[in-house]
């Protein structure tokens, strides 16, 4: 062979157009290896796919975002950060079916005063509407045996103010609970004696026979009200009489304190003064009692009538000593309100009671 037919053997081809040296003929026949590594850059763009390339990002554009995947939510595109532009926070997917989440710009500091005035003026609002001053007095259908009773007091105190005097002594004296009376019709007296207030409608056992049994018969019905009512008046006129009895017997009294005068509410309204006490938050019941048991001794040790003075303050124990039937009347009370409309403000449900709303636990072992 000559030379130059070993020169043209071995020359490299050439590109006609360009007259570059066509390396990829020239290594056609030499191995390659499998990574692809010796691929040339012609070869490796005609077989590479479409998606693996990739666009060169524009300063300013916003970046692309890949799918999150199905039933998610794509995340917002962040922008690529230029000269003098910060780039948004990304938001992340919350999960298959949800939304992401938005950001929310927090308010400024000038917008915290107004949000504490507007709240404060809210809460003052609502107290304001808690506020019933019309329920301390008795009503037909809230407190029945407190309107009634109360129309009674209010025709034999008009009786009392504008009828014959002479009238007025005798019907006093056939309803006193005096030691001869109550020998012979002790049930009459006991209760015409509790029909009349001593010193009329103006006086302060009249104010308080309002406002304490209001109280009380709305937080533990009529019936127990009644009865703490008659229980004191019963009681403690007993408790006074009874002594009395006892002591002209023995001698140590003349016979006319066997006829003594002895009517009014007053017994009854002691013993509803100290059941209303237990009902009570402890900053209300310890001032209430220490206050009437401050006064109910004041007229004891001014001595002008001991036996009702001594009468005034049984009637205030006997009252404390209801404090467990009163209590648990009231608790009976609270499911019942509670199932009529809702659990209201500062009234928790009684153990075992099922409250309707969200976030309250039903009785152990009920069905949700």
């Amino acid at each position: 062979m000559d030379r130059s037919t070993t020169a043209r053997a071995d020359a490299v081809p050439a590109d006609p157009e360009t007259g570059a040296p066509l390396l990829d003929d020239l290594l056609d026949g030499m191995p390659r290896q499998r990574d692809g590594s010796l691929t040339t850059p012609r070869h490796a763009a005609a077989e590479a796919p479409a998606s693996a390339v990739a666009p060169e990002p524009v300063t300013g554009a916003a970046a692309p975002v890949a799918s999150p995947g199905p039933g998610r939510v794509a995340a917002a595109p962040v922008a690529s950060r230029g000269p003098g532009r910060v780039a948004a926070a990304p938001v992340a997917s919350r999960g298959p079916g949800r939304a992401a989440a938005v950001p929310v710009a927090s308010p400024g500091p000038a917008a915290a005063p107004a949000a504490a005035r507007v709240s404060a003026l809210g809460a003052l609002a609502g107290r304001l509407r808690t506020l019933r001053p019309w329920r301390l007095f008795p009503t037909p259908l809230g407190t029945p045996f407190t309107f009634g009773y109360a129309a009674v007091l209010a025709v034999t105190s008009a009786v009392t103010e504008y009828a014959d005097p002479t009238l007025v002594h005798a019907l006093h004296q056939a309803s006193s609970t005096d030691v001869a009376h109550l020998a012979q019709h002790p049930v009459l007296v006991l209760v015409a004696s509790a029909l009349w207030i001593v010193g009329g409608i103006t006086s302060p056992y009249a104010v308080a026979f309002l406002v304490v049994l209001t109280a009380l018969e709305r937080r533990t019905g009529g019936l127990r009200t009644a009865g703490v009512f008659l229980l004191g008046h019963v009681v403690a006129t007993l408790a006074t009489e009874v002594p009395v009895g006892l002591a002209v017997l023995v001698g140590h009294l003349p016979d006319s304190s066997l006829h003594r005068l002895d009517y009014g509410i007053s017994f009854g309204v002691a013993t509803s003064v100290g059941a209303l006490a237990g009902l009570l938050s402890p900053w209300l019941r310890w001032p209430l009692l220490i206050g009437f048991a401050a006064m109910l001794v004041g007229d004891l040790l001014a001595f002008t009538d001991p036996m009702t003075g001594w009468g005034h303050l049984m009637s205030l124990t006997i009252g404390i000593s209801t404090w467990p039937l009163v209590r648990r009347r009231q608790a009976a009370r609270v499911p019942s309100s509670v199932s009529r409309s809702g659990p209201r403000r500062g009234v928790v449900p009684a153990q075992g009671c099922r409250a309707d709303g969200p976030g309250r636990r039903s009785p152990r072992g009920a069905r949700s």
